[in-house]
């Protein structure tokens, strides 16, 4: 997460700040740094760091806590957006692509999404509340078959009952669950709406 407010800076500009080649950065003083100052997106290949705590570190003064709390214009990973969603990982490409997130923005290579949007996007997923799942300003458009349709959860629930024989469908739905986040109602709905695609009433 990036805390709002809050700059961030990447590998690269640590080392020019601290007036050394990246190379010899990594190679002499990284290691060191790292114990002093976190990494704001441990989750990411992109390793970004708060510049104010930087520029303290470098000045051999003490590191400044980062500031504690939520706030709605922090900029959260990919991986703590799916935590807030309950979804898995590889779902937010879908999600950002099919209009239930918007594309994010990019810092120093890493897709960041503010938390007030995530927040509002797990307050009103489809099927939740009137129009729930409709993009801000959209007109209502053609009843859905069911609560569920356009979830890209539904293909996660297809792929498991695929795999899963004869076991139950309580307890497929509570080892998704579980992995994936949600309550196991949620993906016994998903996964009846699953194996029913066309039944009007299969979420019901």
């Amino acid at each position: 997460m990036i805390p709002q407010g809050r700059p961030a800076v990447s590998e690269s500009d640590v080392a020019q700040l601290a007036g050394v080649s990246l190379t010899t950065w990594r190679r002499q003083h990284a290691d060191t740094f790292r114990e002093h100052v976190p990494d704001l997106l441990p989750d990411s290949r992109n390793r970004l760091y708060d510049r104010a705590q930087v520029e303290a570190y470098l000045a051999g003064s003490p590191v400044p806590a980062l500031p504690d709390g939520e706030h709605p214009d922090d900029l959260l990973s990919v991986r703590e957006v799916a935590e807030i969603l309950g979804i898995h990982t590889g779902t937010i490409r879908s999600y950002s692509t099919n209009g239930h997130l918007s594309p994010g923005v990019t810092v120093h290579g890493s897709r960041l999404w503010p938390r007030r949007e995530v927040l509002e996007r797990r307050d009103n997923a489809p099927g939740r509340g009137a129009g729930g799942g409709r993009r801000a300003g959209e007109p209502q458009g053609p009843r859905k078959s069911h609560a569920y349709e356009g979830d890209p959860r539904l293909g996660v629930a297809r792929e498991a009952l695929a795999a899963a024989g004869s076991t139950p469908k309580g307890r497929v739905a509570a080892e998704l669950a579980a992995h994936h986040g949600s309550t196991p109602r949620t993906w016994e709905r998903l996964l009846t709406a699953a194996a029913h695609p066309d039944d009007d009433t299969a979420a019901g």
